[in-house]
């Protein structure tokens, strides 16, 4: 796991990207093992999958959500739990999903962040996401583009990726406390861990200030510090 000066670098190259690549940095720290260049490629559900295990590895299984109420305006509070949805998302099986349908014969491959990431910026996102993904469709023996598949063949395609990669898209079910009304929202862990993210380091760095200014340390010094002893060198200054 990266320490606090590896993840204070993570956290500052991150300030001058967009939300895509500030999940590619967090991914990236979540997953060393692989080339980074292979990140993008994963399916969107193992992606989410290995930020809320790193979510959980950095800053624990309690995740604390708010919400305003869709009906009534309230302002709901609750708890999730990251290492629940660290097990519960991921890809069920193969990367390739397979649709038969009324004479079509069509293998699909899993989006990954990459392909939402370039669909969004074209005029058509479901067709530019469809053509990107689209391994070979087939009508009655011939060979066809995704341009030239009916809608019913899209549904069915949507329908499959949904099943097979149900961690793409973790929405919320709650229901408001004050009206009894359900609201729906989606949860975007890599925005929510980024958030964690950069609230931790602008504290950090508070600390380093105060530690610097009081015993002359330097960053590193002060960084290779536990957490725990460095709470205590901070008691301490506030004390005198």
């Amino acid at each position: 796991m990266a320490g606090a000066a590896d993840l204070l670098a993570i956290w500052e190259a991150g300030l001058a990207e967009a939300s895509a690549g500030r999940a590619l940095l967090l991914h990236r720290t979540a997953r060393p093992d692989l080339d980074t260049r292979a990140l993008p490629a994963l399916p969107v559900g193992e992606r989410e999958a290995d930020l809320f295990a790193l979510r959980r590895a950095l800053f624990g299984e309690r995740m604390q959500v708010r919400l305003d109420c869709a009906q009534c305006g309230a302002d709901m509070e609750f708890d999730l739990d990251a290492g629940e949805f660290a097990r519960s998302a991921g890809v069920r099986g193969d990367t390739l999903v397979r649709v038969a349908h009324d004479g079509w014969e069509v293998e699909f491959r899993l989006p990954g962040a990459g392909d939402l990431t370039a669909a969004a910026r074209d005029v058509d996102p479901r067709g530019a996401l469809l053509a990107r993904c689209l391994v070979s469709a087939v009508h009655d023996g011939a060979a066809v583009t995704a341009d030239a598949l009916p809608a019913p063949v899209q549904r069915r395609i949507a329908e499959a990726v949904e099943a097979a990669d149900p961690g793409a898209d973790v929405t919320l079910n709650v229901a408001c406390p004050e009206c009894g009304r359900a609201t729906r929202a989606e949860l975007d862990i890599a925005s929510y861990l980024w958030t964690e993210l950069d609230s931790w380091a602008r504290d950090l760095l508070l600390d380093v200030h105060l530690l610097a200014t009081a015993y002359g340390w330097s960053e590193p010094e002060i960084l290779a510090l536990s957490p725990l002893r460095r709470r205590y060198y901070l008691e301490m200054c506030a004390d005198v």
